[in-house]
């Protein structure tokens, strides 16, 4: 694995994202994560799988720098993979924490949300949210329906349309993360949580899970390549392209 570092504990995995300063998803990145998770759900040894970030960033969501130079077929291939690998998250049977080690906008937020907790750094300039709106990229459905699991209908609606990141407090109060620690405390807290899901029986724990989400997943389109194909469309308008550039160029040059 060239962008995530795994850590076997006696009975569940930590999966931590590790590509550059703030953990910017490519296809190399989604290849692996769907790897690692298809492996921890059919390896009976491990119970259930802890997603953390590194200091100060959970993950800053999608490379637009890197994924602005893909070509048709190469973002075709990556918004399919990613929007595979959101629902395989989501559909994963077992214990699943998010340990929100810092930012977590967009594509981060994406991978938090299909978990069954999240414990977020507490931190001012820590934020969370979808905000694909802002940043000209087409939410799916399927994302939609999870965030207003979490959130409510209402409260999602207004949020996505907005284009809304929100500090972890706003987080907390809108039911998106359960509970804000300080950041040296983000995984031990998912850890400990996790211990309490081993304790109980594990058939039971998924069975209850599947239940509780019956009627989520019954609303999503399981079709990966159908989830985020018009994100895949829209991606080269013409507008778009000129405001990705744009941003891209902005941020390259900071970089300098």
């Amino acid at each position: 694995m060239k962008t995530l570092e795994i850590t076997y504990k006696d009975e569940y995995a930590i999966v931590q994202m590790n590509r550059g300063k703030v953990n910017a998803i490519n296809a190399e990145m989604v290849s692996e994560m769907r790897e690692i998770f298809k492996s921890i759900a059919a390896n009976d040894q491990v119970k259930g799988v802890i997603l953390s970030g590194q200091p100060h960033y959970f993950s800053a969501g999608l490379d637009l720098i890197e994924l602005f130079q893909y070509d048709k077929n190469q973002i075709s291939d990556f918004f399919s993979a990613f929007g595979s690998l959101y629902l395989e998250l989501v559909q994963f049977e077992k214990p699943f924490i998010s340990a929100i080690t810092g930012y977590s906008p967009a594509g981060g937020c994406v991978l938090a949300v299909a978990s069954d907790n999240r414990y977020m750094a507490d931190g001012e300039k820590y934020v969370i949210g979808l905000n694909e709106v802002a940043v000209n990229i087409q939410i799916s459905q399927n994302l939609t329906e999870v965030y207003a699991f979490w959130m409510g209908d209402g409260l999602a609606s207004k949020y996505i349309l907005e284009g809304k990141l929100l500090t972890g407090k706003e987080a907390v109060s809108a039911g998106l993360v359960d509970e804000l620690v300080p950041f040296e405390d983000v995984l031990g807290r998912a850890e400990k949580q996790m211990r309490l899901y081993m304790k109980a029986d594990q058939k039971i724990w998924r069975n209850t899970k599947a239940k509780i989400r019956k009627h989520l997943l019954e609303k999503l389109d399981v079709n990966g390549k159908n989830s985020l194909k018009e994100a895949a469309e829209l991606w080269w308008k013409p507008e778009i392209r000129s405001k990705m550039k744009a941003y891209v160029e902005s941020f390259s040059s900071k970089k300098k």
